[in-house]
């Protein structure tokens, strides 16, 4: 590179927070001295290249998602970052540790809470928090899932705040989505940047469709297994993610109309008759799941198909009832049930947390509206939600009486920083708020996709990474 351009490193600026790539003294993180040569050395032509070479895959490849506020084409491809993010193999075992402490706990609760509920009765949850929640399903109680599993697969949304501490921000128990990204943006970047990833040892996450096909078939009752990924079709914005995994597991991708039930067993209509079903892997929320159960006005449910659940006859990944955990007003209390059901301190911590429905957080939230970021209960996809520093005041005073008619429904957290990653965006090297949603398949053994999604907040200094947002992503690489 002539010396006459600045270098992209020579440029970039850390902020006054948590930089993956350098301090604020601009001293190279350790594991980022390899990426930072490469970027030393490279044109913006260069990287604008890789970038369309991308882009243009993508786009072949059918690699899209559908927007549903836009009118004109829903169909568009998810933005992504050519440049990695590197997580060293040492900090990302400490994650892992955290991540599986978590997930076992919230499993022991879900296995709790639809039966004996000692949670409950030993004063640890607030009964009124749980029956109050959209996401507890009454038909739920007493069930028992194939090996007692609840959340076979879990997105858990992880953030760094400024002093690169990581914090737990969500938990995603229903249908977490995604995980296509992560396969696809890593074979993206082994074509367009191979000799990279060689000088780094980056862990394979490729053994995902694999490892989830071994889980579906763990939790069947019945042996051999037909399994099924069960969408709403071609319009919800995951559509080509749901495809895509059941065609890398080789098994069949079905819409609702595609199943009957006959005696409490499902049955997949094919060219040659009916054909039972066994496992479902539904990408479908759980209120939608069965119209003479939970929403009759449901078109894309299956008449049945929870009966046939409840009778042990069909396993369903992940279980009905596992909404009640994405409530953001549980999350509050995951902490305590990893002390109360695994007797640990909890590895990974929660953001603080104020529960509106409490008088005395109410009060401080209500006083603290331009610092806090509001967030529904039971939204998720960024929607719902006041970020309090950049909000006007006509927003606060929207959320502040929304707020007291249904403290219930509110939480509010301090607004931490989210860390930034350099980003290739029009040309230049800058920094872009990222957070990680690594995927967890719970199972006899537990396994964790190395790295998982980085999503980027593309717009600058905004804090909102989802896709449905204007966010995109980037791949994430575990370096042993």
């Amino acid at each position: 590179m002539s010396h006459s351009t600045p270098s992209f490193l020579a440029t970039y600026k850390p902020e006054a927070l948590y930089d993956e790539l350098m301090t604020a003294d601009r001293q190279i993180r350790p594991g980022y001295e390899t990426l930072a040569q490469f970027l030393d050395n490279k044109t913006p032509a260069y990287l604008e290249n890789k970038q369309q070479f991308i882009e243009k895959t993508m786009m072949s490849l059918g690699i899209t998602f559908n927007v549903y506020s836009e009118n004109e084409g829903t169909e568009r491809i998810f933005p992504v970052d050519i440049l990695p993010r590197l997580i060293a193999k040492s900090e990302w075992d400490l994650l892992e540790k955290g991540l599986i402490q978590r997930i076992t706990a919230l499993n022991c609760f879900l296995q709790d809470i639809y039966s004996k509920q000692r949670i409950l009765q030993d004063k640890i949850i607030p009964s009124d928090v749980i029956f109050s929640s959209k996401g507890y399903l009454k038909p739920c109680e007493n069930l028992s899932p194939p090996k007692d599993i609840w959340c076979h697969i879990t997105g858990t949304d992880l953030i760094r705040d400024k002093d690169g501490t990581y914090y737990v921000l969500e938990d995603n128990l229903r249908c977490p989505s995604g995980v296509a990204y992560v396969l696809e943006n890593r074979e993206l970047m082994k074509r367009a940047f191979p000799k990279l990833m060689q000088q780094h040892s980056v862990l394979p996450v490729s053994e995902y469709p694999y490892r989830l096909l071994s889980l579906l078939h763990e939790v069947s009752r019945h042996q051999p297994t037909t399994a099924v990924v069960l969408t709403p079709g071609i319009y919800n914005s995951a559509y080509f993610e749901h495809s895509f995994l059941a065609r890398q597991m080789g098994i069949e991708l079905v819409q609702p109309h595609d199943l009957t039930v006959v005696n409490h067993n499902v049955f997949m209509k094919t060219t040659q008759g009916l054909k039972r079903v066994d496992v479902i892997y539904r990408r479908i929320d759980d209120t939608f799941l069965d119209p003479t159960v939970f929403d009759s006005s449901s078109l894309l449910g299956v008449p049945g198909l929870f009966d046939a659940y409840k009778k042990g006859n069909v396993s369903l990944v992940n279980a009905p009832g596992t909404g009640i955990a994405d409530d953001k007003v549980v999350y509050a209390y995951v902490p305590d049930m990893i002390k109360y059901y695994l007797n640990e301190t909890p590895l990974l911590a929660n953001v603080p947390t104020y529960l509106c429905w409490k008088d005395s957080d109410k009060t401080h939230v209500l006083e603290n509206l331009d610092k806090l970021v509001v967030k529904a209960a039971n939204e998720s996809g960024g929607y719902g939600m006041l970020v309090g520093p950049h909000s006007t005041k006509q927003e606060q005073d929207e959320f502040k009486h929304k707020i007291l008619d249904n403290p219930r429904n509110f939480i509010a957290q301090p607004t931490v920083t989210f860390s930034q990653g350099p980003s290739f965006i029009d040309g230049a090297v800058e920094g872009r708020h990222i957070d990680l949603r690594p995927y967890i398949l719970f199972g006899e053994k537990t396994y964790i996709t190395p790295g998982g999604l980085t999503r980027v907040a593309l717009k600058k200094g905004s804090l909102v990474v989802n896709s449905s947002q204007g966010g995109g992503s980037k791949d994430t690489w575990v370096v042993a």
